[in-house]
């Protein structure tokens, strides 16, 4: 995948597969230290260990539709080539936690991509809160659905609704990397 933010929807989707109702995602961009770090955490089904032990291939896959399950050994092969890791935790019953590290300078490292489109595609999802967290050096922004929809009501899809979220996204990212360097 050309951007990190395509590798973030892959896993969500993952997430809600797993019948996933909260997600967490963090960003953490920090170029003093060298490092970029997505972490995704949900309160799905769970990974038994069996196919825990064997996630990162990518000729395994629980779906009935394909043979092969490319998502994760295509981002762990993102994090490799970039000096870095990929990780996946889980426990039956109470979720999973994907880790992705690498460094940040590599010359190998994806963009980003469009974050905010991506959580705004999320957010067509009915009835998953997402707590997106987006860290800049020492700086973050954060964004609860969970907040929003005490404001708003439940139903996020409203067009008017989905402008202002994705433009609070990108004002939001813009401020901390603005104020951080």
């Amino acid at each position: 995948m050309r951007e990190l933010s395509l590798h973030i929807m892959d896993i969500v989707q993952n997430s809600i597969g797993a019948s996933a109702n909260f997600i967490e995602i963090t960003v953490d961009e920090n170029i003093i230290k060298d490092y970029l770090k997505i972490e995704i955490r949900d309160n799905g089904w769970g990974i038994k260990k069996e196919m825990l032990s064997q996630i990162k291939d990518p000729f395994i896959t629980t779906r009935t539709s394909r043979r092969v399950g490319l998502g994760i050994s295509l981002f762990e092969a993102a994090c490799i080539r970039c000096e870095g890791y990929l990780n996946v935790e889980s426990n039956i019953g109470v979720g999973t936690t994907l880790t992705a590290m690498m460094k940040y300078s590599h010359i190998d490292r994806a963009p980003i991509g469009s974050l905010q489109d991506t959580i705004i595609s999320l957010l067509l999802y009915p009835n998953i809160d997402f707590l997106y967290k987006h860290i800049f050096n020492d700086r973050s922004f954060i964004l609860d659905t969970r907040e929003i929809r005490k404001i708003l009501g439940n139903d996020l899809s409203d067009q008017e609704i989905i402008f202002w979220i994705r433009d609070y996204i990108i004002e939001g990212i813009n401020d901390i990397k603005t104020n951080a360097l």
